[in-house]
């Protein structure tokens, strides 16, 4: 139970091999998009300073990344919220 707890909230290991071809595929979405790595983190920037005016956010879990589908390309955000902000 606690194993599939941990892998549906991303908490579950991954192999070195896993992880390099995750990373490979972040690197191939990114050449199709033209998207170069730093126009990436300049937008994870710009979305961390909007997101964190409603909400308390935790920066160092949050992923964001570009995935491929046949014909187009979608921003994928994933940002775990601590709390809401109030007025």
């Amino acid at each position: 139970m606690l194993e599939a707890l941990m892998k549906i909230f991303g908490k579950e290991k991954k192999s070195s091999r896993e992880i390099a071809r995750n990373r490979l595929k972040v690197v191939l979405v990114h050449d199709r998009a033209s998207i170069s790595p730093e126009v990436l983190d300049n937008m994870k920037d710009e979305i961390i300073k909007v997101v964190s005016k409603y909400v308390v956010i935790n920066k160092n879990d949050m992923e964001i990344s570009l995935a491929n589908d046949d014909d187009s390309v979608a921003l994928v955000a994933n940002i775990p919220v601590s709390r809401m902000k109030h007025g």
